[in-house]
Parts: C-alpha cells; sequence; structure tokens
C-alpha cells in the first residue's frame, strides 16, 4: 500500500481523477440546479468554489509530475482544499439537521476582486436561503453524500502528500 500512494504521488492519473471527480460533482450541481429547479445557497456555493479549486490545482499540476518539489506543494494545497471542502461539507449538514443555525444570506462573502457570482452567475450565483438539500438515492440528501465524499477526499489527499515525502 505504501508503494502504491508513492507511486500516486508522482503520476498524472492522481490528478486526473481528480479533474474528473470535480466535473462530475460540478456537473451533478448543476443538473440539479437546471434540471431539478433545486437552486444553491451561500454554502451550496462555498463547495462548488473548493471543487473548482481542487480542478484548477490538478489542471496545473497534471503538467508538474516530473518535479518532486512542485508534486509535495500541489499535494500540500490539495490537502488545505480538501480541508475546506469537508468544514463546508460538514457545515451545510449541520444546517440541514439544525445543529447549528449559520449566517446563511445571499451574499458570497468574497472580495470585490474576486467576485465568482457576478463573473459566472450560471454555476456561483446564489439562489435561495440554506437549510434544505435535496434527495439524492433512497433518501439518502446532497448535504450526507457530501459529507462523505469530502471525507474521503481529504482521507486519500492526506495519504497522497505524506506518500509523497517517502519517496
Amino acid at each position: 500500500m505504501k508503494q502504491f500512494l508513492v507511486n500516486l504521488s508522482m503520476q498524472r492519473r492522481y490528478w486526473v481523477a481528480l479533474i474528473l471527480i470535480g466535473i462530475v460533482l460540478e456537473g451533478g450541481a448543476l443538473y440539479y440546479q437546471y434540471a431539478l429547479d433545486e437552486w444553491p445557497c451561500v454554502l451550496c456555493i462555498h463547495i462548488r468554489i473548493w471543487v473548482a479549486a481542487f480542478v484548477l490545482l490538478a489542471l496545473c499540476a497534471i503538467f508538474f509530475t516530473r518535479s518532486t518539489t512542485v508534486m509535495r506543494i500541489a499535494h500540500g494545497l490539495n490537502t488545505g482544499i480538501m480541508i475546506g471542502f469537508l468544514e463546508r461539507s460538514w457545515r451545510v449538514l449541520a444546517v440541514e439537521r439544525g445543529w447549528i443555525f449559520g449566517d446563511c444570506d445571499m451574499n458570497l462573502g468574497m472580495p470585490a476582486w474576486f467576485a465568482l457570482d457576478k463573473w459566472i452567475p450560471s454555476l456561483f450565483e446564489i439562489q435561495t436561503a440554506c437549510g434544505y438539500t435535496p434527495i439524492i438515492i433512497f433518501g439518502i440528501t446532497m448535504a450526507e453524500t457530501l459529507i462523505v465524499i469530502s471525507a474521503f477526499m481529504l482521507i486519500v489527499s492526506v495519504l497522497v502528500f505524506i506518500a509523497s515525502w517517502l519517496e
């Protein structure tokens, strides 16, 4: 297992897998938004931003797999992104379940120079208040699905990051 992770940490297939996972997640979100009329809240948009971040990082990292230093930096950044992804996923679930009462307004909270909701409104515009996520399958909500996916991706990211230093 250790050798598999060490090899994976320096290969393009890891980054390609992240790109594909990110495209599936963003595509699923857009399907729910535009085909099923399930509008995104501010926390959902934050999750979309974290997903877009790891896709963009993977798109950059895919070209530098020969550089151990760049790969270590990329894996460290990816781990940080996955922490943010998990935190936002947990917050969506916590709001949905009533564990916390968050500040869930119609403001994305980004600085004016990073106005994603203005640049790409079809993907990053807030359209509803928090508190509910749609059912995906068998009574499992989108929030529950996201917490499992983000936790798994964080675990893999940490393992691959550690493996990148064992070479």
